[in-house]
């Protein structure tokens, strides 16, 4: 008997790294040391910093993996990937560095795998960081055929004196939203419940839509890293923000408020898009529920001061003012008026 035998074939895991090395490749940037292969990857800090603080974030893309595994397409779920890393990280204001990954599967299908890894380097690229690094494990009998899972860090940088933790923001402070890409990579445990309940087939295209539901529900988590770090470097004031992640905005906008401080949400101030609405009535689910489980349409916020929000809206085509910091104990309030 034999390594291979057992079902791990150590020259085709070697074979892999070998492929993927021009996908990582076009992720190099300042700070590199050395390339893929050894038992760390290294990276020196960029200069410029007195006082750099290193901010670090790690996350999977959850249930979503099904979909790319249905669909037999995994060149965006890197993308996913790296968004939950890279965007987590932002909010705290850090430039992100570099990332490294881990993917685990039953049997190393190397064409497969390394769509996976293109699409890391894709969302790397996006994000201006380097993939230094990564991990492939062969694990047979613990997946099954043509399964694999995938998670990440990454680490970025920024300056102490810079540093947004949310600790400024005041009572009467703007919230300016950034539009998601659709679901990002949360929810989906109960949309594919839905689906499956509701008798649609994946392929299916809904009245008035453009793709199916499969091509709809992969679209990749949106990257606001150059936009948002553009604008802090344009001298926009920001006090806080939230990546809005699983929990939806109920969850994860007090994350980045103080004590006695609560959100207020205008109702209707942005259209919540169709694959949300779909979900919902499909479902049927309560539109409450919806705001506790998917972004509905809003993937990032910022909380800034008032004379600041004409900035940021000139800065951010895309932003929409969503609502205020009020007086309160970490509440997001308004979404129970919300118009559908």
């Amino acid at each position: 008997m034999d390594y291979r035998s057992a079902g791990v074939d150590v020259a085709r895991g070697r074979e892999f790294v070998r492929d993927i090395q021009a996908s990582v490749a076009r992720t190099m940037r300042a700070g590199v040391l050395g390339g893929i292969g050894g038992f760390g990857g290294l990276f020196e800090l960029p200069q410029g910093y007195r006082q750099p603080v290193l901010v670090s974030g790690t996350d999977g893309v959850g249930t979503k993996l099904k979909l790319a595994q249905i669909a037999d397409r995994h060149d965006t779920i890197g993308i996913d990937l790296v968004a939950m890393c890279v965007n987590d990280i932002l909010t705290l204001g850090a430039e992100p560095l570099f990332v490294l990954d881990y993917l685990a599967t039953g049997k190393l299908e190397p064409q497969q795998l390394a769509a996976v890894v293109d699409g890391i380097a894709t969302g790397c690229e996006q994000s201006g960081c380097a993939l230094l690094g990564g991990e492939t494990a062969e694990m047979p009998g613990f997946y099954g055929a043509g399964e694999y899972d995938v998670a990440g860090f990454c680490v970025g940088v920024v300056e102490k004196s810079q540093l947004i933790d949310g600790s400024q923001i005041a009572v009467g402070d703007r919230l300016i939203g950034l539009p998601s890409s659709g679901l990002h990579s949360n929810g989906y445990s109960l949309v594919r419940r839905i689906v499956a309940e509701s008798g649609e087939a994946w392929d299916a295209i809904p009245a008035g839509w453009q793709r199916s539901l499969l091509e709809t529900f992969l679209a990749p988590t949106q990257l606001y890293v150059r936009p948002i770090l553009a604008a802090l470097k344009a001298g926009l004031t920001v006090r806080g923000m939230a990546h809005i992640t699983g929990g939806g905005l109920p969850e994860n906008l007090p994350r980045c408020l103080g004590p006695h401080q609560s959100a207020r949400i205008r109702p209707n101030s942005w259209t919540i898009p169709a694959e949300f609405e779909w979900l919902m009535q499909q479902g049927p689910v309560e539109l409450l529920e919806m705001f506790h489980t998917f972004n509905m349409g809003i993937g990032f916020v910022l909380a800034l001061p008032p004379e600041a929000a004409d900035r940021a809206l000139d800065l951010l085509p895309e932003a929409i003012a969503i609502g205020e910091v009020v007086a309160g104990e970490g509440e997001v309030l308004g979404l129970e008026d919300w118009q559908v």
